[in-house]
C-alpha cells in the first residue's frame, strides 16, 4: 500500500437518484452528466480519474483542484445536472415528473438524493479498489448487454484498458501519483 504524501484531495463520490429512480436510463441525461464532468475538467475545478453512469446513480473518482472546495463542486455539479435533467423531463413530458415531485420549500422537483457520499482516498490500494468497483459495476448489476467493463459506453473502463478517451476529460490516476 502506497499512502499519498499529503492530503490528496482525491475522492470517491457517489450520487444517487431520488428513491433510486432510473432517471439516468435516458441517454440525454447521461450526456448531461458527461457535459458537466467535461466542464469541471475544462475549468480546472476537478481532475476526473474515473466514472460510471448507472441507471440510478453515478460513481466518480476525482481530485478537487487547488482553489476549489468540495462542497462547491458538489453544489454546482448536482444543481446543473438536476436542472438540465428536469428541463428534459418536462420537454419529453416524462411520467418520471410525478415521481420526482417533492414541492419542498426550496424546490418543486428533486433529481438527486440529498447528502451524496464522499470518501477521501489516501492510498493507491484503496484508489485501485474503488476504480475496479466503478468499472465492474455495470457487469455486476447486469445493466447492459456487454460482457466486459470496457464494453459499457458510459464509463472510464475503456480508457484504462485501451487508453482511448472519447470524453476528452479523463486523466489516468498514475499521472498524478
Amino acid at each position: 500500500m502506497v499512502s499519498f504524501r499529503k492530503k490528496s484531495n482525491i475522492f470517491f463520490f457517489t450520487a444517487t437518484n431520488l428513491n433510486w429512480l432510473r432517471i439516468l436510463d435516458n441517454n440525454d441525461h447521461k450526456q448531461i452528466i458527461l457535459n458537466s464532468l467535461k466542464f469541471l475538467h475544462e475549468e480546472n475545478r476537478a481532475t476526473i480519474f474515473a466514472f460510471v453512469i448507472m441507471p440510478n446513480h453515478i460513481h466518480l473518482i476525482l481530485r478537487i483542484e487547488d482553489g476549489h472546495k468540495k462542497h462547491e463542486i458538489q453544489r454546482d455539479f448536482l444543481k446543473y445536472t438536476s436542472q438540465q435533467i428536469k428541463f428534459n423531463l418536462i420537454k419529453i413530458d416524462s411520467p418520471l415528473l410525478d415521481d420526482i415531485l417533492v414541492n419542498d420549500k426550496d424546490r418543486k422537483y428533486q433529481i438527486w438524493e440529498r447528502n451524496p457520499l464522499w470518501f477521501e482516498l489516501d492510498n493507491t490500494d484503496t484508489l485501485i479498489q474503488k476504480l475496479n468497483y466503478i468499472h465492474n459495476n455495470p457487469i455486476k448489476k447486469d445493466w447492459f448487454e456487454g460482457t466486459s467493463p470496457e464494453d459499457y459506453l458510459y464509463s472510464s473502463a475503456k480508457y484504462y484498458i485501451s487508453g482511448e478517451d472519447p470524453f476528452n476529460f479523463l486523466t489516468h490516476y498514475l499521472d498524478h501519483m
